[in-house]
């Protein structure tokens, strides 16, 4: 994954943990927008790579899908 300068590092253990947090946000009834602005603050990360994490993990068909 590419990273940019102000993007926190992360494994792919807490890349998971950050989608499946997002795909539950989604699930209570939150905004795509909602929930990546949620998450992003959760997790200390900018929405853009809360956007990319959402992109890994759909093309790798993270859990919980």
């Amino acid at each position: 994954m590419a990273q940019h300068a102000e993007d926190k590092a992360l494994s792919q253990a807490e890349r998971m943990e950050v989608f499946l947090a997002l795909v539950q946000a989604q699930d209570r009834a939150m905004t795509v927008a909602q929930s990546r602005e949620a998450v992003a603050k959760q997790f200390g990360v900018s929405e853009r790579q809360v956007r990319r994490i959402e992109r890994e993990g759909l093309d790798g068909d993270w859990p919980p899908l």
